[in-house]
């Protein structure tokens, strides 16, 4: 129950989740009531920004899974077919079955969350967040204004922080920065099964890459993205001329409205990301290392972590459990950065040549960090090889540095 110490009342609970994003609102819907220890009930808080700056704009987030999964009733399309599309127009189209590429809005998974909370009884709070961390006695406490301005003070027994901060020292940092339309066509003009996942056939930056992004929602409508791998964002002039160019120059669509927007940055980085910033505070999501650095996916893993913290606290344990992505693939992901930073590879070839040659559903658990050290290997000769073992004998000794300052506000595929 809220108590009352000077000026600001304390809240106390269990459990404070801060952010209402995918990994905040997935770990909120896990362990909201539920029980602590197979004891008594957990007491959740979930602690969001006002409406404003701080919060996210609306969005989609993309995964892969075989189907009759969790949230398949919330999907706004799936495709069992995907594309990637080499630089010279060579198209390769493949089917992962049993996987199926998918697509969520967040304001269906948040409006889905909010009702499943409120009946499960999570406490519901808007705050701006100043800091989270460790009480003296034990626990945490969350702090900050509410949206009238006053303090705002919240105390837990666990704390769990999706707030993005700016990634720690590392080899290497690009940015995966994107503008989408959602777009509306004449004439039929998509292939309602086919996802394009890279193509390939946009103007290349002098560093890194950049591709098209097509999810078809219908025969006249479709996500297009225009996506760049670099190391600095573009103003909003500079995508949407991008954007017109692709959808008329390289598809070709004609007549089109648009009927949406979205834009977003994603840190792809080596920088290590802590599983636990205090004795009871946790960072989750991107903060916790849900993004995987050589995609920018970050959706399905945060749901394998919110996972098995839920998992820990049913079992009374400290909830400081496995990072998202396996130490494996955060290697083989910093040596891929470095190559594609240096240039020793071409990012195009790269990504559409593992597409041709990998057996897609192989491919897609490699990416998500479910295959064994052998389909590593066998995957690794796919790539440049001469390039790439280069790059792993300097990794070594290149040194960590603190990233240039950008804007690091996650927007998860």
């Amino acid at each position: 129950m809220p108590s009352s110490r000077g000026r600001a009342a304390v809240h106390i609970v269990d459990v404070v989740i801060v952010g209402a994003g995918a990994a905040g609102l997935s770990l909120a819907r896990r362990i909201t009531g539920g029980r602590l220890g197979g004891g008594r009930a957990l007491s959740v808080a979930l602690v969001d920004a006002p409406a404003g700056p701080l919060r996210p704009p609306a969005r989609t987030w993309c995964y892969w899974e075989e189907s009759g999964g969790e949230y398949d009733d919330l999907l706004a399309a799936s495709w069992d077919r995907l594309r990637v599309t080499a630089p010279d127009g060579t198209a390769a189209t493949a089917r992962p079955h049993p996987l199926r590429y998918k697509m969520i809005r967040s304001t269906r998974f948040e409006e889905h969350a909010r009702t499943l909370l409120h009946r499960s009884g999570c406490r519901r709070y808007e705050a701006v967040v100043d800091t989270v961390s460790d009480l003296p006695g034990g626990g945490a406490e969350v702090r900050g204004r509410d949206a009238a301005g006053a303090e705002f003070r919240l105390r837990a027994r666990w704390a769990f922080d999706s707030r993005p901060g700016r990634p720690g020292p590392a080899r290497t940092t690009l940015l995966q920065h994107f503008r989408g339309w959602f777009v509306h066509t004449e004439r039929p003009h998509f292939e309602p099964g086919v996802a394009d996942l890279m193509d390939f056939r946009t103007p290349q930056p002098a560093r890194g890459l950049s591709f098209g992004y097509v999810l078809p929602l219908g025969p006249r409508e479709a996500l297009v993205e225009y996506t760049e791998f670099s190391p600095a964002v573009l103003g909003t002039a500079a995508y949407e001329r991008a954007l017109r160019h692709y959808t008329g120059d390289v598809l070709g669509l004609g007549p089109f409205r648009v009927t949406a927007t979205e834009q977003g940055v994603i840190p792809m980085t080596d920088a290590r990301f802590p599983r636990r910033t205090g004795k009871a505070v946790f960072p989750i999501g991107t903060a916790g290392g849900a993004t995987r650095p050589s995609t920018g996916y970050t959706f399905a893993a945060a749901q394998r972590h919110t996972r098995a913290i839920a998992d820990a606290l049913a079992r009374g344990r400290t909830p400081l459990v496995a990072g998202p992505h396996p130490a494996r693939s955060r290697l083989m992901d910093a040596v891929l950065l470095r190559a594609l930073d240096t240039g020793r590879i071409d990012g195009g070839a790269f990504f559409s040549g593992l597409f041709r040659e990998v057996p897609s559903h192989r491919l897609l658990r490699f990416l998500d960090g479910g295959t064994r050290w052998w389909e590593d290997v066998l995957i690794g000769f796919r790539t440049p090889v001469g390039p790439m073992l280069r790059t792993v004998v300097e990794l070594p000794a290149v040194r960590r540095h603190p990233p240039p300052p950008a804007e690091h506000r996650a927007a998860a595929r």
